[in-house]
């Protein structure tokens, strides 16, 4: 992380930076070109929570964070695909800092500001997944970020429910527990793999699945076969988001992969960079920080230079 500070009139003395997330919200407040606030607190994407969670959480946040007098705010969240998803979250954020400018991107813009790129795609492997990417000519592209439900292949998420269906899988065919199974029942506290059904149907959430990817690394790591596979697959499914949206946008990179399993997980960046060079693509980079520290670039890119 970059902390000299800038002190520029492309950036304003105060400004807000939120990245949310679907397991967690990050805000920093920057005051003269330094970090003067800096808070976490859950989600407040009602894409993930309840619009009442979300609310309570953002309250939290703005009551942790010194915000005030700032003029702008630059959020980049999940899920906001469409100028009515922007405007929600705007209408959430703005009541706590009623004279700042709120501006609300998909959170696959932060990944690529944080590595220092202005051009390039994105992909985020986190509790969810998702590709964006910008040429030089200004044209963008996206690819997944379709949510739990219709993709988010390669996320934490889509890990975790693949290590519960191997294990039902094997229960249909009457096939002893495995190591990946044995180890998944451990982390939810069951005893069998027939109660995996009803504990996944009821009362868990996608962050609760998107938290157990590490028991399909670790046990990748022993050798499991078909833990092995599904991180392969992980990183197969993340590497064809990022050549479709690099393809769309008639660039070869820098290919940037962030987020909490993304820049954190070095079998999933191995499987990542192989499937990848097999397309012929090699300008690959993990995130080595937060996403939140791409904001003062995207901040600086938003404002007109006022003369001097």
């Amino acid at each position: 992380m970059d902390t000299k500070p800038f002190n520029s009139p492309k950036y304003p003395a105060r400004f807000v930076g939120l990245d949310i997330g679907g397991s967690k919200t990050r805000g920093i407040v920057w005051t003269d070109g330094v970090i003067s606030s800096d808070s976490s607190v859950g989600s407040t994407n009602v894409q993930n929570v309840s619009a009442q969670t979300a609310q309570s959480n953002m309250t939290e946040l703005f009551t942790l964070l010194d915000a005030t007098g700032a003029t702008e705010v630059f959020a980049g969240a999940g899920g906001v695909d469409t100028d009515d998803d922007a405007a929600a979250l705007r209408a959430l954020i703005a009541p706590f800092v009623p004279s700042a400018k709120v501006t609300v991107v998909h959170d696959t813009r932060l990944l690529l500001a944080a590595a220092g790129a202005t051009e390039g795609v994105a992909v985020i492997a986190g509790t969810g997944s998702a590709a964006w990417g910008v040429n030089a000519a200004g044209v963008e592209a996206r690819a997944g970020g379709w949510g739990y439900l219709l993709g988010d292949e390669g996320s934490g998420y889509w890990l975790g429910r693949e290590a519960v269906r191997h294990s039902l899988r094997r229960m249909d065919s009457g096939e002893p527990a495995d190591d990946l199974t044995v180890a998944l029942l451990d982390y939810c506290g069951l005893s069998s793999p027939g109660e995996l059904i009803a504990h996944f149907h009821q009362g868990t959430t996608r962050r609760y699945w998107a938290a157990s990817s590490p028991v399909i690394f670790a046990a990748a790591a022993r050798g499991h076969e078909h833990a092995l596979a599904l991180v392969d697959q992980a990183g197969a499914d993340l590497a064809g988001m990022a050549a479709k949206v690099a393809g769309q946008l008639g660039i070869s990179g820098p290919i940037v992969l962030g987020s909490g399993m993304g820049s954190n997980v070095p079998a999933l960046q191995e499987a990542f960079k192989a499937h990848l060079a097999e397309r012929g693509i090699t300008d690959v980079h993990i995130l080595a920080q937060d996403p939140i520290f791409g904001i003062p670039l995207l901040v600086g890119q938003a404002r007109p230079v006022r003369a001097a």
